[in-house]
């Protein structure tokens, strides 16, 4: 194992690979360059960056460790994500494209009103902060166990670093910066799963076909699941993946954004498409290395961790040598980076055009936004360890169902009629299905044997949230 404090320095370096091209990349860099990199993106780097910021150290940490449990049926979420980005081609970047929009939220002023745009722009900046700081919890609580606890620096004092760091090198460039360093780190994570994998393989000398067939004969390498009562059956997992693709790609203000800073419609297409295919491609690594860290750990006869979020940190830095303990503090100082610093850009472009009207374009209101955000992500990172979560993926994909389920809804009945709303009661029907949706959730879990309510969730939050919108549809008479 390495020492702790040889690790932290290999995160001070990263770091200062990560200044490094903030610094060549933000020079004379305006307002324009932070909300849409002067829209002068390189779709090829867009989509390559755009994995880290998908992935982050949920997909690092978690996917290899619920293959014992969900075998290869994420990858039934997976799959429905390909159409999830075909609709977002489609359909949204033309929208979005079309009324050149800096933030895609002000679509749903134009279309319905002053509330309307507020609900769309508050329901992203939760999920957000919810959602990165979930995904940053889970890289910095890593970090903590195996390298400053040792170091006898506390949870706090940890994160409240790595959130300086972020801070640092995103607070000027905004997007401009961070196209470049996004491809810099979604290099580090491919990397990492990847010499993981040549790790186990090493260790365990398996020669190419034998690594394959491990995989293939593996009783964990079942994809499809056809028991429609489970959250594994195979249309719920599609069909929800392809809603959280639409909603935490399409509907979100943080992955938009990057792609509304390509040069053109058609590249922005282009850069979707080719992610789509990527992240299929990457999945399907992840899960294989979870096949074979379980394969190891049996063949080895190690006792595994109770959460299967410490499998893969226990194993590669405890168990598999120098190498693969080096690999891992790679891939995951790459997922701690990347789990926030797009995030910090978005919600302050969010917050700066949909909650404060900007249309002037004021550097010090928008820095003073950055690092207002930064500190609430601390705080939402400190109520996450206060809670102890034990298998963070379930918990992100829980906040999306939840809080994108009034994005769907939303962008689905301004897209799919021309009605128009009493824009004044938006908020009101978007507070109350969430909370069905909880209670629903809640029924279901109360009820193990019977129908268990997966990733459907947000279909049905959309549904109804479109239902509440067409019961306050205006008569031609009201929109007279």
């Amino acid at each position: 194992m390495i020492a702790p404090l040889y690790i932290l320095l290999f995160i001070v370096a990263y770091f200062g690979v990560l200044l490094t091209i903030s610094w060549f990349t933000s020079r004379g860099a305006d307002e324009a360059s932070y909300f849409l990199g002067n829209k002068q993106s390189k779709w090829y780097l867009v989509a390559f960056g755009m994995i880290g910021d998908s992935l982050s150290g949920v997909t690092f940490i978690s996917v290899p460790g619920i293959v014992a449990k969900d075998k290869f049926g994420y990858l039934q979420v997976v799959l429905g994500y390909i159409l999830g980005y075909i609709v977002i081609g489609k359909i949204l970047l033309p929208i979005f494209y079309n009324r050149n929009l800096t933030s895609i939220y002000t679509y749903l002023k134009s279309r319905f009103g002053f509330y309307a745009e507020k609900t769309g722009a508050f329901y992203f900046i939760i999920s957000r902060l919810l959602g990165a700081g979930a995904r940053l919890f889970l890289a910095i609580n890593v970090l903590q166990l195996f390298v400053f606890d040792a170091l006898h620096i506390p949870f706090a004092i940890s994160a409240a670093i790595v959130i300086i760091m972020i801070l640092i090198y995103t607070v000027k460039g905004g997007i401009k910066t961070l196209v470049w360093t996004d491809v810099f780190q979604s290099s580090f994570l491919l990397m990492a799963v990847i010499f993981s994998i040549v790790a186990i393989t090493s260790q365990l000398n398996l020669s190419l076909p034998q690594l394959v067939s491990t995989i293939s004969d593996s009783p964990n390498n079942q994809i499809f699941f056809w028991d429609w009562m489970p959250k594994s059956f195979f249309p719920k997992q599609f069909i929800g993946g392809a809603l959280i693709a639409l909603t935490m790609t399409g509907l979100d203000q943080n992955m938009m954004q990057k792609n509304l800073s390509c040069r053109s419609l058609k590249e922005a297409q282009t850069n979707i498409y080719t992610f789509s295919i990527i992240q299929l491609v990457v999945n399907i690594f992840f899960l294989s290395l979870g096949v074979l860290l379980y394969h190891y750990a049996s063949v080895q006869q190690i006792t595994l961790p109770a959460k299967s979020d410490d499998l893969f940190p226990f194993l590669a830095l405890q168990h598999l040598g120098l190498f693969a303990s080096m690999v891992f503090i790679v891939g995951l100082t790459a997922a701690t980076f990347n789990s926030a610093d797009s995030v910090l850009t978005t919600l302050t472009t969010s917050f700066y055009f949909d909650f404060l009207n900007k249309n002037e374009q004021s550097s010090k209101t928008r820095k003073f936004i950055h690092i207002g955000f930064a500190v609430l992500l601390l705080i939402v990172i400190m109520g996450f360890k206060w809670m102890n979560n034990s298998a963070v993926i379930s918990s992100v994909l829980f906040i999306a169902n939840i809080t994108y389920g009034p994005l769907l809804g939303l962008f689905m009945f301004g897209i799919l009629t021309k009605y128009t709303v009493h824009d004044k009661w938006i908020p009101i029907v978007c507070i109350i299905v969430p909370f069905i949706c909880y209670l629903l959730s809640e029924w279901s879990k109360s009820n193990p044997e019977g129908y268990q309510i997966g990733n459907e969730l947000l279909l049905i939050n959309g549904v109804l949230t479109f239902a509440g919108l067409f019961l306050l549809k205006k008569t031609i008479k009201d929109a007279a």
